[in-house]
């Protein structure tokens, strides 16, 4: 069913691609991994996938130990700063900072093991109570303190979109992300790159990639729904 699961998503990246005008190689897919066990991940991999995404360090750690070192993870969840140290030298990317502390932490940890950690800026474009991320309003500021640090590398933005029975009620926010992210790659700030634009998740990625993602995060779509207990 994995396989049926991803084709279909593959399909609809395509085809959502196709109405934008846009290059499907411009749209990363990451199958976010969380909870699965690591045969689920294989299985996605058959298929040529290696971008994975996970919600908690554990986890991530896990599955690295035990998965061929060619996978890209990235870490999407929530990064709490003292656990910051167990996975700096493994991710391709770090969706999820927020804060300066957080930034901080990473540059250090990533200076220890000589290395370049790329991040995203978590953005609650919704301006949701029950999300992490910076406001709108308050990206451009943060940028310029964070992008003092020498081992991070700012790639673009990433957010969480509200959760909606109708994926076009997320459209705005997809597209006020996207003019954020032009708006502050004019400004040509060391050391941000701004070229990454990570939004969309099972129930809204088609949008988001009309709107200008290149990253969408994808779990249920590809992995049925989720077992907590494990």
């Amino acid at each position: 069913m994995i396989k049926e699961n991803l084709t279909k998503v593959q399909e609809n990246i395509q085809a959502a691609c196709i109405r934008a005008g846009r290059n499907r190689k411009e749209v990363t897919l990451i199958a976010v991994s969380k909870t699965n066990p690591v045969s689920c991940i294989e299985e996605v991999l058959e298929e040529g996938v290696i971008e994975f995404g996970e919600n908690k360090v554990q986890e991530l750690t896990e599955k690295y130990r035990v998965l061929p070192k060619d996978l890209n993870w990235h870490l999407i969840g929530h990064l709490q700063t003292n656990k910051v140290k167990y996975i700096v030298d493994k991710v391709k990317l770090i969706h999820s900072v927020d804060s300066v502390r957080l930034a901080e932490a990473i540059d250090k940890e990533a200076a220890k093991r000589n290395v370049i950690c790329d991040i995203l800026i978590e953005v609650n474009i919704a301006k949701e109570d029950s999300k992490y991320g910076i406001f709108a309003e308050d990206v451009y500021p943060f940028l310029l303190e964070i992008s003092k640090f020498k081992n991070i590398r700012v790639k673009g933005l990433m957010t969480i979109a509200p959760f909606v029975e109708n994926p076009e009620k997320n459209r705005e926010h997809f597209r006020n992300l996207r003019q954020l992210n032009i708006d502050i790659k004019l400004k040509n700030i060391d050391n941000v790159s701004m070229d990454v634009l990570s939004m969309g998740m099972t129930g809204d990625y088609e949008v988001a990639i009309e709107e200008g993602a290149t990253m969408v995060r994808v779990g249920t779509g590809i992995f049925g729904e989720r077992n907590y207990t494990i």
